[in-house]
């Protein structure tokens, strides 16, 4: 097969590509410039990050390696789609007082679409295309199914779930079977330098704040029963759960518990404010039908999978959780599994 492979110049989608290769595939490589020039680029952000000023360096490396493997490689400018999308998305979720999830958005509207619909405009053609993703697919009754990765420290899925059965049926992830320990290992053996690469572990190279484009303003900090403990300069510089840096004295240790855009406040509360039972969600996206029966959910990317059953609603979902979870955030994503299947999921409101 003629296989393109999205290269963003880490281990991961470098052995991607390595590994396609030697199982006798033809590869190019895709990469995606999407750094706004516009934006600060001193030399403390050319760190790890998916979105900074170091991709400029990264897309020459990835061009570089490519060559020595005789592997052909295109870079295309989405800078402009991607201020459009991602970084729109970014602003107006977080000024309305949620928790953004970009890297959701990146990889349905990016990645998996925007990408190879311009690298096909631009002529190319290739039968299916490749990522690093520590996930899987499997098929059910002839449909496509997104899979939870075989390393459940590194499992990617969340990341994916918004993925149609139809971007499934031409996508592949060589790694998903791999641990990534095993990745690196694979990565050495074959010499690659990206073998000790870090992997990207922040969406931005910078202050959240470059991004959003809104001065400071001086807002309330209000413990839950309406007392007013201190004062800050924007709610969106806080998130739920958040305990450390809020500035105030209370004899017990105080979290973020909600974010009130509308009032520009910040309401803290005790640890056991933080916990729910259920929550609704929108945005919703089923890949079988709604699920019925009870359900795994992973809420945010790191967390753990948790039981709950579902109630559909005429907006989405409300998820009843079998035993209380803490923070639950507004913006971020509820993910919906059934053993290792990903059904679907949404975006968390309230």
């Amino acid at each position: 097969m003629k296989i393109a492979v999205g290269l963003s110049g880490g281990v991961d989608s470098t052995l991607t590509a390595l590994l396609l290769k030697e199982q006798g595939h033809e590869v190019i490589g895709l990469s995606m410039l999407i750094y706004n020039k516009d934006l600060p680029a001193p030399q403390h952000m050319m760190k790890d990050a998916c979105y900074g000023p170091a991709e400029k360096q990264d897309i020459k490396d990835i061009h570089a390696w490519c060559e020595k493997q005789g592997i052909a490689h295109y870079s295309f400018d989405l800078s402009e789609e991607f201020k459009k999308t991602v970084l729109a998305y970014f602003k107006k979720t977080y000024l309305s007082g949620q928790t953004p999830n970009p890297c959701v958005h990146c990889n349905t509207e990016m990645k998996f679409g925007l990408l190879g619909q311009m690298a096909k405009k631009s002529g190319l053609a290739f039968d299916a295309f490749a990522t690093g993703h520590y996930a899987r697919i499997a098929q059910q009754d002839g449909t496509y199914i997104l899979q939870r990765g075989a390393d459940p420290k590194k499992d990617q899925s969340y990341f994916l779930y918004r993925l149609t059965p139809e971007q499934l049926s031409h996508t592949q992830f060589p790694l998903g079977n791999f641990k990534k320990s095993e990745v690196r290992e694979m990565a050495r053996a074959r010499g690659l330098i990206q073998a000790e690469k870090n992997d990207s572990q922040d969406f931005y190279a910078g202050d959240y704040t470059d991004l959003l484009n809104r001065p400071p303003e001086e807002g309330k900090i209000i413990l839950t029963n309406g007392q007013v403990l201190g004062k800050h300069m924007g709610f969106w510089n806080y998130t739920i759960g958040q305990r450390k840096g809020l500035g105030i004295a209370y004899p017990k240790p105080l979290y973020v518990v909600a974010l009130d855009a509308d009032q520009n406040a910040v309401i803290v509360g005790t640890e056991e404010s933080l916990l729910s039972d259920t929550c609704t969600l929108t945005e919703c996206i089923w890949h079988q039908g709604f699920p019925k029966a009870e359900v795994l959910v992973k809420y945010r990317s790191t967390g753990q999978l948790v039981s709950a059953t579902l109630t559909e609603t005429p907006t989405g979902a409300t998820l009843h959780f079998a035993e209380p979870q803490r923070a639950l955030t507004p913006g971020q994503s509820a993910v919906v599994y059934l053993n290792d299947l990903v059904l679907g999921g949404g975006v968390i409101q309230k």
